[in-house]
């Protein structure tokens, strides 16, 4: 996968289009990456020990990697992600300034 968990993104679709983000987990049997305060859900919960009233809470869910964007850290702007193999190792790559990630 070409984003990993710390990355900086940006949500490039939805309804949370715009907004950024640092990644915090990434699912990739899923294909999914979980960003707080992004993609919130509401979730309610019955009575229980812990909330002896239930209610609603918010959750955030996992957002799709194809809707998300990396920010690269050397140039600012969201670019796509290139791999480059040197001496048998690989390297992630910003496609519009060609430095590592």
């Amino acid at each position: 996968m070409k984003i990993n968990k710390k990355d900086k993104v940006v949500i490039i679709y939805g309804k949370d289009n715009g907004r950024k983000g640092v990644v915090e987990k990434v699912y990739p049997k899923t294909n999914t990456a979980l960003i707080p305060g992004i993609n919130i859900f509401k979730k309610h919960i019955k009575k229980n020990e812990k909330m002896p009233q239930g209610g609603k809470v918010d959750l955030p869910r996992p957002i799709a990697i194809s809707k998300i964007m990396l920010i690269c850290p050397k140039c600012g702007k969201q670019t796509r992600v290139g791999i480059k193999i040197e001496n048998k190792k690989k390297f992630r790559i910003c496609k519009k300034c060609q430095s590592k990630i």
